[in-house]
């Protein structure tokens, strides 16, 4: 396909994701069977059209005056892909499949509107009502933050301890453009691209399915590092979902000790057991029913709560999400946090440690959680998580957003990551 028809396709998956209020994975996976002539090269340049379009949705349309799925293609290709008019107008002279021109109207907004005139939120391409909690937890530095959650994501990996170091893993993704990364100790990371490139499938590699890498952005395996279990500790992650932080501790332990994973959604535990299957794990046991955790009831060194939470701190990766978002689903998840750590509390003994971890950089759900529940539980107190990152990281990295009381924020401007919060709490009686 050329230029024109990629485009094209582009502007119809934006259209059933806004007309149907879809997830774009869905929307761009039924386009590609109902066109199978597409190939990889022309699915991945409509994807990453999509996808940069969804990111920046509300500047562009601001810039164009028109939030009309073809006015956001075009933005996407004359903003961030370097095209100018007249190699738009050239491109698209002979293409029968080529979108509609753009309007005299679009093309006169673009030419003559600076961004900085626009309403902050959309300078930030952010939800309108979310902004004051941007301000909240960044200050004044909330609009650069919220800026850099609208650029595109890198592909990160972990190397798998158990199995292959880090260096090993680099040698063998080499042709992908694999890179160490600069904080996550044994992460991987390979770059973003730009325009129409894809990001290469490593989950094809001989040495995936070897157990040598895991898919997981680099924040996660910092949250991962950050809760140190020792060799010989008993540790629970509480919402282990798929396992990908079950699997960074597990390795981390080198196989000793015992990692209990848990998860109250039995369907998103499901892919964990293969996962430990590859990786070589000896040192985990799955749970998918509550009462099997009764006999750890204030045994464990450690307990981890991934809590669910809204996902800001993925917006790169999940845009769609982005526009989705509402105070009710907000709410809704401020309560299942609640929940989920006074549910975890019960399994840490004296001295141990709850970890509480989300993937959200809103303060609802990271700083007034926390001290909420140490206010009501007053066995707990938070202990400086943000002490131990030179220790863990090395003094020459990147430092996340720290507060007086030691929790940490990891997000895509300050430690070029998904946005984190960690905070550590021990039981003192």
């Amino acid at each position: 396909m050329r230029l024109g028809g990629r485009v094209a396709g582009a502007i119809e998956v934006l259209a059933d994701i806004e007309a149907r209020k879809r997830p774009v994975a869905d929307a761009l996976k039924d386009w590609g069977l109902s066109h199978r002539f597409a190939g990889s090269g022309d699915r991945a340049a409509i994807g990453n059209i999509v996808y940069d379009a969804l990111r920046m949705r509300l500047s562009h349309a601001w810039l164009m005056d028109d939030d009309s799925a073809t006015a956001l293609a075009y933005a996407v290709l004359l903003r961030q892909w370097g095209f100018s008019k007249d190699a738009l107008d050239a491109e698209f002279a002979d293409d029968k499949f080529a979108p509609p021109a753009l309007t005299d109207a679009n093309l006169a907004a673009f030419s003559s509107r600076n961004l900085e005139d626009a309403p902050l939120h959309v300078q930030g391409d952010i939800p309108d009502w979310v902004q004051a909690s941007f301000e909240a937890n960044f200050g004044d530095d909330w609009l650069a933050e919220a800026k850099a959650l609208a650029d595109r994501p890198t592909l990160d990996l972990r190397a798998n301890t158990l199995k292959a170091n880090r260096d090993k893993v680099v040698k063998a993704l080499e042709r992908a453009g694999a890179k160490p990364a600069k904080i996550a100790r044994n992460g991987i990371r390979v770059a973003a691209g730009e325009g129409p490139s894809r990001l290469p499938n490593v989950t094809a590699e001989l040495s995936f399915q070897k157990g040598w890498f895991e898919v997981q952005d680099e924040g996660s395996q910092i949250v991962a590092d950050l809760v140190q279990p020792g060799e010989h500790d008993q540790v629970l992650d509480f919402c282990a979902g798929g396992g990908g932080k079950t699997l960074a501790m597990s390795a981390a332990m080198n196989n000793k000790g015992q990692v209990h994973a848990y998860d109250a959604d039995r369907k998103r535990l499901a892919p964990i057991i293969e996962r430990l299957r590859r990786a070589g794990t000896r040192n985990v046991q799955v749970h998918d029913d509550p009462r099997q955790l009764d006999a750890l009831k204030e045994k464990l060194d450690a307990v981890l709560v991934d809590a669910p939470c809204t996902g800001t701190g993925t917006w790169r990766r999940r845009p769609d999400t982005k526009w989705r978002l509402t105070q009710k689903n907000l709410d809704e998840r401020i309560a299942q946090q609640q929940d989920a750590l006074t549910e975890a509390s019960r399994f840490v003994k004296p001295g141990g440690h709850l970890l509480y971890v989300t993937c959200s950089v809103l303060p609802e759900e990271n700083d007034r959680q926390v001290e909420r529940f140490c206010a009501d539980n007053p066995g707990f107190s938070i202990t400086s998580a943000a002490s131990d990152w030179q220790k863990i990281f090395g003094k020459d990295v990147a430092s996340p957003r720290a507060t007086a009381a030691g929790t940490v924020t990891l997000t895509p401007a300050s430690t070029d990551t998904d946005g984190f919060f960690f905070c550590r709490m021990q039981r003192t009686v």
